[in-house]
């Protein structure tokens, strides 16, 4: 029901990368370093979490975003434990984790998830970098 979320369809604007390993991990918190990266971290199983998704998917728009990570949690969960053991985040879902130079930066959940502060925060971490 909900698999369509995570494909890369022509409507989407976002263009997700999957973060399924701890591997995936690792090569996010490489990025990191020189670029901000946002980890989504989506519960298939609930309705908010859900919710929130498609209205983040809608927000969206690529040329202020940072590279996107969905994070399947049910069926990832010791990858969604291990990036909130390494950001120093409590779990939470749905869960917006921005990271920069391998630190959380930006921490939102459920509906306090909003592209647009995600958006404003990595412009500004891209004009600090940049300098």
């Amino acid at each position: 029901m909900l698999s369509g979320l995570f494909s890369k369809s022509k409507t989407s604007k976002v263009d997700w990368s999957q973060l399924k390993t701890l591997s995936d991990l690792e090569e996010l918190h490489s990025l990191s370093h020189q670029e901000p990266v946002l980890i989504f971290k989506h519960s298939t199983r609930c309705a908010i979490s859900s919710m929130v998704l498609s209205k983040f998917q809608n927000a969206f728009e690529p040329a202020k975003a940072p590279k996107v990570y969905l994070l399947d949690l049910i069926a990832n969960r010791e990858v969604s434990n291990a990036a909130s053991e390494r950001y120093g985040v409590i779990h939470e879902s749905p869960q917006a984790i921005l990271v920069f130079k391998g630190e959380a930066v930006y921490n939102a959940s459920h509906t306090g998830i909003l592209f647009n502060e995600i958006a404003e925060k990595t412009e500004e971490l891209k004009q600090a970098f940049t300098h």
